[in-house]
């Protein structure tokens, strides 16, 4: 193993604004504090709450790197004190609350999962953030089960993609949301059972009919206000809203007698700032009930572009265009 430089590249938000506020620049190697291990990074995924940071809407937790990047994979290359697993030289992917931008990276070893050995560290980068994000809202929270069906907006983005694969491999059927003809044609590639072109058609209507009128049992949304009255229409009796983003508007006003009537249970989490325990317990049900699936049912992440590390801001711009089907990684060169 080569030695850990002091310096490194990682990439800095110079300011709140656009893609070419992402700057490579140089930093000290981080140290693990006790419960963390130091990873070389080889890459990195690119989420829409690094977008969201980036233009200062969303700051990193107290005491959080102000590098963005919630998700890498890379080799455990120094442990804290405390530690003894997972062990130097592992392979690892690590779900992040910052940093993930850089070369050499920090995280509580309860946030890392062993990369799947039919995965390069490229698709792994492309998990924790995703199925971190998905498996505690739909499985955990949502407690979707084999046969109900799931309604996912925003199908072919990176949530929506990891979501179609996870629900498929788990029994349940699925209907998605989507822009475009092509993006509607690549769910149902991923095994989406239904794809709707939000554009041209009315998602509650089309839900209704797909299902015979009984409506979705479980709804995943990234849209938030615009959607939660039709949401609720779409919505079968006893089924469940899990709101997981607000890029519709965060203010909504419903008539809650719908909710009552179809006895709905109306949820919503965010990730980040929750504690290194509850990152743990998830972490440690996905190694448990979802990790097995990555040799039994061949699962692999949809990965639409890489870009080198030091190119942030063109995945950044593709990331906001929502050109992309699937996940955009970053990579990082080794030294």
């Amino acid at each position: 193993m080569s030695e850990i430089p002091l310096s490194m590249t990682a990439i800095e938000i110079t300011r709140p604004g656009p893609p070419e506020v992402l700057c490579p620049v140089s930093r000290p190697v981080p140290q693990p504090g006790p419960g963390e291990v130091l990873i070389k990074v080889a890459a990195a995924g690119v989420n829409r709450p690094d977008v969201l940071q980036r233009k200062g809407a969303y700051p990193p937790p107290p005491g959080v790197s102000d590098i963005p990047g919630l998700e890498v994979a890379g080799e455990v290359v120094r442990l804290g004190t405390d530690l003894t697993e997972p062990a130097v030289a592992t392979r690892v992917c690590a779900l992040l609350a910052g940093g993930g931008y850089a070369e050499y990276v920090t995280a509580p070893a309860a946030q890392c999962l062993p990369v799947p050995a039919a995965l390069s560290l490229e698709e792994a980068a492309a998990l924790p953030e995703t199925f971190f994000t998905v498996y505690y809202n739909l499985f955990m929270r949502a407690r979707l089960r084999a046969g109900e069906m799931l309604l996912i907006h925003g199908g072919s983005s990176g949530i929506g993609t990891t979501a179609v694969l996870l629900a498929k491999a788990m029994g349940a059927r699925v209907i998605v949301t989507a822009g475009s003809a092509e993006k509607c044609a690549a769910c149902l590639k991923l095994g989406a059972d239904a794809a709707i072109n939000y554009k041209e058609e009315d998602f509650v209507a089309r839900t209704l009919e797909v299902t015979g009128g009984r409506g979705a049992d479980v709804i995943l949304d990234i849209v938030g206000a615009e959607y939660l009255a039709r949401n609720i229409a779409a919505s079968a009796v006893n089924g469940r809203i899990a709101i997981i983003g607000t890029q519709g508007g965060a203010k909504a006003e419903i008539d809650l007698r719908s909710v009552m009537m179809k006895r709905l249970w109306v949820g919503g989490s965010t990730l980040r700032p929750q504690s290194v325990a509850s990152k743990g317990e998830i972490a440690a049900a996905l190694r448990q009930e979802v990790w097995p699936l990555f040799e039994s049912q061949g699962l692999r992440p949809a990965i639409h572009a890489r870009f080198p590390l030091t190119e942030a801001a063109r995945a950044h711009a593709l990331l906001e265009s929502s050109a992309h089907i699937g996940k955009i990684v970053l990579l990082v060169a080794s030294r």
